[in-house]
Order: structure tokens, then C-alpha cells, then sequence
């Protein structure tokens, strides 16, 4: 990752938890870089709904911290929480109730993502492949 990136080449929203946050979280990608093809952006806008709200909705964290990072090949996004954690094993399919959707869709959409537990935060990031 370049050190020297531009601001339109990612950026950082601290979200406070809340009924808004996923809303916020959306708008605040509309700051990213001009040249992501419209598919890509709409599987990112999904993809982060669906985090931060699981964050919002499961961690109970006062904050979550959205980061996107915008690279030549990838666009690294990270969702962080003061949360407990989960196992991404046990989380399984969908519910009959319409639940449960987020990291199926992560599964689904994304090149790679994955989960890390660091200090007192559950960070759960995605790469998306830039065509």
C-alpha cells in the first residue's frame, strides 16, 4: 500500500453507531475516485452496508471505522469494532427470515476477505478486483 496516496485514493470514516451509520457509511464512498466502474461501486456499497450494519447490529461498538483503500489492481475495505469477534465459519447460510446476508454476500462477491481479532477490535476486511 502507497503511503503517499492522494485522498481520492481512499479514505476513513469513524461512524458512530446508530440506525445511520450504513447511510453514512454510503455517502462517504460517493469521496472515492471517479474512474471505479459502476458495477464495482455498487458490489462496494453493499458489501460496506452489509458490514457496517453487522457491526452496528452485532458488535454494539460506539464507533465503527470504515476504510477504503483504492489500488491500481484492488479496492481493500476494512470494517473495525470494538466487538467481541465471531467465527466466520459458524455464521453459515441465511436465515428463513431474511437475515443473515452480509458475509454470504462478502463470500460471494469479493476476490478475498477474511477476519482478524487485534487488541480490543474485530476488523473484517474484502478486496474487490478493479477490471
Amino acid at each position: 500500500m502507497n503511503t503517499k496516496q492522494r485522498l481520492e485514493d481512499g479514505l476513513e470514516l469513524t461512524l458512530d453507531r446508530g440506525p445511520n451509520a450504513a447511510a453514512k457509511a454510503r455517502r462517504g464512498l460517493a469521496r472515492l475516485r471517479g474512474d471505479l466502474d459502476a458495477p464495482l461501486m455498487e458490489t462496494l456499497r453493499l458489501l460496506v452496508t452489509e458490514l457496517v450494519t453487522n457491526s452496528v447490529k452485532y458488535a454494539r461498538a460506539d464507533t465503527v471505522l470504515l476504510t477504503v483503500v483504492v489500488e491500481n489492481s484492488v479496492v481493500l475495505t476494512e470494517v473495525t469494532d470494538a466487538g467481541p469477534g465471531f467465527d466466520p465459519a459458524k455464521t453459515g447460510s441465511p436465515a428463513a427470515d431474511h437475515t443473515g446476508w452480509g458475509l454470504f454476500l462478502v463470500e460471494r462477491l469479493a476476490e478475498r476477505w477474511g477476519v482478524r481479532r487485534n487488541g480490543g477490535g474485530t476488523k473484517v476486511w474484502f478486496e474487490l478486483r478493479r477490471t
